[in-house]
């Protein structure tokens, strides 16, 4: 079976054992992209060959009707979206568009008639908005990366709550061309991945815009400016200690921390709703929202509508007056930010149960949007990382930049992002069935080598076929074994999904390191062939005519 076929199918079996019916506003039949997927496996040279992924329902997919989750505002596009076009010609396959908070406004992920989006971690509590059904997509494996939408946070804050990347670019740099606007001036496309080099490399393939010539900076470790705790306000419970833990750990990584002065950034952050930008959002699809209401309203969310009607009387003198404070406090903003790379904040204030935005809906959203609703407003670039756990739950911070400090923005949040290494000698090797599972966490091929001359290996009997690598010492032999690297994080998620006869263990290389390594329980040899003197899995499988 090919490599994109076996990667649709596994998918699709994801998907339904998952079942997780409100993350999906339209999936596409599996026989049709299934065929894609055979039309990939045939060309050559495709950098994303076989990877799969979502969209946004509110960006336009050929074949399937763009909603931005009202079913009566649907239209069926002609073309993909640009970012979505870059994605498919470089061998990426899409499996559907996903649910979000109607229209794109909301950062709670539940203002859909499709239902609310539940969390990847824990079903009762909100997955974030409005990019949510996207972010719990890739939280959950079903797809290896998905696009979302972001004005106010919605790429960001739905990346924090279920414990993923969330890539919100430099606007201007990613095109917004076929996508339902929430607030035009201020939307950017981004990308969820479960690690940053995948949804780097997603985005890169996005991109049409040229970023400029950026100054050089000064020579030196990275500058990192943090604010002090009491200007971020109330924060859940081990939240503080948990963002000081994250500062802590970009100091030991050798960045210089410097402090900053917060009020612009919340002072504008709290304008978006409050003041008149939320006009714009009238402007996008305001006289839809008033001729479906006259009309009875039927499959529009009332916190919504209510959002974008009362955005209809807003005075034109009011706009002006915001532009002149959000001028002014922008100008403060970068001020603040002159003398370092970026701004470290925690992506949200806490994390609300399904029933707290039930009960409190606009003041529950409001408080979510406190450290990214000026990102936007600021013109700012910005990325979300997970930073640990609070509680059993995922915890993210975000780190803030100027425009076109994208890609440096990804390398100081590498820093938060602790790689490791592993040794692969079977069916996750390079072309092997298993290997999409390393890819999928995106884990890079480094190297090439053999173990040390001390492992006997074993075809054992499963399906699909894999060996099994002892340790014996002395009686053993080389063995060829390939070096993945791959976030500390991305390991974890592998060992909990290791079936049983495999292990994971200390492997011994030829230089003498040791890192860890895909092992066999002994147990599992008693009816396996021992393949020890054709020194690798390939060459195996090779005499077997495989």
């Amino acid at each position: 079976m090919t490599d994109a076929l076996t990667r649709v199918r596994a998918a699709y079996a994801r998907i339904k054992a998952v079942d997780r019916p409100e993350i999906w506003i339209d999936l596409r039949p599996q026989e049709e992209v299934e065929a894609e997927a055979r039309a990939v496996d045939a060309g050559e040279g495709l950098p994303l060959a076989g990877r799969v992924f979502a969209v946004k329902g509110n960006i336009d997919v050929t074949g399937l009707p763009t909603t931005a989750g009202c079913p009566a505002y649907a239209y069926h596009p002609d073309e993909d979206a640009p970012v979505v076009a870059g994605l498919r010609a470089a061998g990426a396959i899409v499996l559907g568009t996903t649910n979000l908070d109607q229209f794109a406004t909301g950062l709670v992920g539940t203002r859909s008639p499709h239902g609310a989006v539940r969390n990847a971690h824990d079903p009762s509590r909100i997955s974030g908005g409005s990019s949510s059904g996207s972010a719990v997509a890739v939280a959950l494996g079903l797809v290896d990366f998905a696009l979302g939408t972001d004005t106010a946070g919605s790429g960001r804050v739905p990346a924090a709550f279920n414990g993923i990347v969330g890539l919100k670019p430099t606007r201007g740099l990613v095109p917004t061309t076929g996508v339902v606007p929430a607030c035009a001036s201020l939307d950017c496309v981004t990308v969820f991945a479960r690690t940053l080099p995948e949804a780097e490399q997603a985005l890169s393939h996005m991109a049409t815009g040229t970023p400029p010539a950026l100054p050089g900076r000064a020579p030196g470790p990275w500058r990192i400016a943090v604010p002090p705790l009491d200007q971020l306000g109330e924060l859940d419970e081990g939240w503080a200690e948990a963002y000081e833990a994250a500062v802590a750990q970009l100091s030991a990584s050798g960045a210089e921390i410097r402090t900053l002065d917060l009020t612009p950034f919340t002072e504008a952050a709290a304008m978006l709703y409050e003041g008149a930008f939320v006009a714009e959002r009238y402007t996008a699809v305001g006289s839809f929202v008033d001729k479906l209401l006259t009309e009875g309203g039927e499959g529009l969310d009332p916190t919504v509508a209510g959002i974008i009607t009362r955005a209809r009387d807003i005075p034109a003198h009011q706009l002006y007056a915001d532009m002149d404070r959000l001028s002014s406090l922008r100008t403060r903003a970068l001020t603040e930010l002159s003398d370092a790379d970026a701004l470290l904040l925690p992506t949200t204030p806490g994390h609300p149960t399904l029933a707290e935005v039930a009960a409190a809906p606009l003041s529950t959203n409001a408080r979510l949007g406190r450290f990214t609703n000026s990102t936007n407003l600021f013109d700012l670039a910005a990325v979300a990382v997970p930073a640990g756990e609070v509680n059993g739950l995922p915890f993210g911070v975000m780190l803030i930049g100027p425009a076109f400090t994208d890609e440096r923005l990804a390398r100081m949040a590498g820093l938060l992002q602790p790689e490791t290494r592993l040794a692969v000698v079977g069916a996750h090797l390079s072309g092997q069935p298993l290997n999409p599972q390393l890819l999928g966490l995106g884990a890079r091929l480094e190297r090439t080598t053999t173990t040390a001359a001390a492992y006997r290996l074993y075809a054992l009997r499963t399906t699909p076929p894999k060996p099994g690598l002892v340790h014996v010492g002395k009686e053993g032999a080389a063995i060829e074994t390939e070096i993945w690297r791959l976030a500390a994080e991305g390991l974890g998620r592998l060992l909990s999904t290791l079936p049983r006869p495999m292990t994971l263990g200390s492997v011994e290389l030829a230089d003498g390191s040791r890192i860890p390594g895909f092992l066999c329980e002994p147990a599992a040899l008693t009816d396996a062939e021992d393949i020890t003197r054709h020194g690798s899995w390939r060459n195996y499988l090779k005499r077997r005519g495989h």
